[in-house]
C-alpha cells in the first residue's frame, strides 16, 4: 500500500513551506478514552492533516514522544500518558470548518446545542459534569453515528480546549458523566480515576431482592465475543477482578428493590454483570438477564434501570471536593412511583462503610 500523496508544503524543502503554526513545543495527556489507541490513529484524531510520511518523519528524528521516551506508529498508548508535539507545519495545525466556530461543531442545530448544555450539572474553569441521557452513546463505534465525543465542541462554552472524556458510562446508563475542560485536568482525574479516590454512587432497580440486604460481589470479569457482540462475562482464570459494594435501599416483597451501589473497580458492565450474576440482574438489561430482566404485568418501562447518581472525588487542582447528584431520568422517575420507592433517600448509603 502506498501512502497518499504529500501535501506540498511536505514536498518542498524550503524554510518557507516549514513554517510554523506555533513555536512552542506541546504536550498533550492521553484520555481514558483514548487507552489503548494507536499512536498513528490518535495523531489522526488530533491532527486529521498529517499524513503517514510526515508522522513517519517526525518518529525518526526523535521529534514525538510518548513520556519522554521514543515511539513508532503502532505504539499503543495509555490514559494519562503525555505524547510531545513539536512546532508542525502549518498545513499540519488543526483546522476548523468554515462554519465551524468554537461551541457550535458541525451537524448541531443551535436548539440541538442548547438541549446539551442544558444537561450541564457543575461547571468550573477544570471540569464540567453533565446529566447523561439514556441512549446516548459517549463514543462512537460499529453502527453508532451520534455519540457525545462528536459534541463535545458545543460544551466549550468560554474555554480554550475541546472537553475531553475522563471516564465514561454505558450507552443505556443515564447519570453523573465528567469532563475535562483543560489537559491539566485531563490528566489530573484520569490518574484519580485510575485509584481509589473516587466514590460512584449508582442506583437500580433489580428484579428480585438481593440477599443479604448489604453485600460484596468480588467476581473476575473478562470481555468476550459472542454472536450478539462483544459481552462481559465472570472469569475466575483471565479474568480481572471487578468489586462491587451494594445496598438494598427498599423493596417490593421479593419482587423487585431499589439498590445502591459503589463499583470499587471499574470494569465494563461490571453493575449489569455482577447483579445479574448473584440472581438479581438490572431491571430493563436484557443484554445479560434475557427475559429475567423483565417484570411480567408491571407497568414499567422496558429500558435499563442504572443511573449513576452520585460523583463525589477532589478537585483536580485541590483545596476542595466536588460533589455532583444528578436527578433521575424520565423513565426511572415513573418506576420510582409505580413501585413506591423514595427518591429522598441518602444519597450516599455507603458514608460508613470501610
Amino acid at each position: 500500500m502506498t501512502d497518499s500523496p504529500k501535501p506540498a508544503a511536505d514536498r518542498a524543502d524550503t524554510a518557507s513551506t516549514e513554517a510554523k503554526s506555533d513555536s512552542k513545543v506541546e504536550t498533550r495527556i492521553v484520555t481514558a478514552d483514548e487507552a489503548d489507541m494507536r499512536l498513528d490513529r490518535w495523531f489522526k484524531r488530533h491532527f486529521p492533516d498529517v499524513n503517514h510520511s510526515y508522522l513517519q518523519k517526525l518518529l525518526r528524528t526523535g521529534q514525538v514522544r510518548i513520556d519522554g521516551k521514543r515511539a513508532e506508529t503502532s505504539s499503543r498508548l495509555a490514559a494519562g500518558q503525555g505524547v510531545r508535539i513539536p512546532p508542525l507545519a502549518a498545513w499540519a495545525a488543526p483546522v476548523k470548518g468554515p462554519n465551524q466556530a468554537p461551541g457550535k461543531p458541525k451537524g448541531m442545530s443551535d436548539k440541538q446545542i442548547a438541549e446539551l448544555q442544558a444537561l450541564v450539572l457543575y461547571r468550573d474553569a477544570d471540569v464540567i459534569a453533565i446529566n447523561k441521557p439514556a441512549g446516548l452513546a459517549v463514543q462512537g463505534g460499529t453502527g453508532t453515528s451520534k455519540h457525545l465525543d462528536a459534541m463535545l465542541d458545543a460544551l466549550r462554552f468560554d474555554g480554550k480546549e475541546r472537553p475531553k472524556l475522563v471516564h465514561r458510562l454505558d450507552k443505556d446508563t443515564s447519570g453523573v458523566l465528567l469532563l475535562a475542560r483543560t489537559t491539566f485536568a485531563a490528566s489530573k482525574l484520569t490518574e484519580l480515576f485510575r485509584g481509589s479516590a473516587v466514590r460512584k454512587i449508582y442506583w437500580a432497580v433489580t428484579v428480585g431482592v438481593p440477599t443479604p440486604y448489604q453485600g460484596k460481589i468480588d467476581l473476575a470479569l473478562a470481555k468476550e465475543g459472542g454472536p450478539h457482540g462483544e459481552r462481559v462475562a465472570e472469569n475466575k482464570e483471565e479474568g480481572k477482578r471487578a468489586v462491587t459494594v451494594y445496598s438494598v435501599q427498599e423493596n417490593v416483597g421479593k419482587q423487585a428493590a431499589f439498590v445502591a451501589m459503589w463499583p470499587l473497580t471499574g470494569r465494563t458492565h461490571q453493575l449489569r454483570v455482577h447483579m445479574a450474576a448473584v440472581g438479581t440482574p438490572i431491571l430493563g438489561d436484557g443484554k445479560y438477564a434475557g427475559q429475567g430482566a423483565f417484570l411480567a404485568g408491571a407497568e414499567v418501562a422496558k429500558k435499563l434501570h442504572l443511573h449513576a447518581r452520585r460523583l463525589i472525588l477532589p478537585h483536580p487542582r485541590g483545596g476542595k471536593t466536588i460533589d455532583v447528584t444528578a436527578p433521575l431520568p424520565d423513565h426511572m422517575q415513573a418506576t420510582w412511583k409505580y413501585f413506591g420507592f423514595s427518591p429522598n433517600l441518602r444519597d450516599d448509603p455507603f458514608e460508613d462503610f470501610e
